[in-house]
């Protein structure tokens, strides 16, 4: 049984659904009038393991930077 994604044309929420016969109804407003999207596979293989570490590696710095740098503004502005 698969499982797709859905946009409400009513309400825009999107979520997902497992469909067995018929498209389910929105969760949200409990309308029928659905648009199914497209889905893509998802693909785990050591190249885009690697390629996810790296940029969750990447992220983490910035945010580590981001916040020295909130917290030195908050000291400077702080003195006490």
């Amino acid at each position: 049984m698969p499982i797709y994604e859905f946009t409400c044309k009513a309400c825009a929420n999107e979520f997902e659904a497992l469909v067995r016969k018929k498209d389910p109804a929105c969760p949200r407003c409990g309308s029928a009038d659905l648009e199914r999207k497209l889905s893509l596979p998802a693909v785990n293989s050591e190249s885009t393991r690697a390629k996810s570490m790296a940029a969750a590696r990447k992220r983490d710095k910035s945010q580590a930077i981001d916040r020295v740098e909130a917290q030195r503004a908050y000291e400077a502005s702080h003195d006490d």
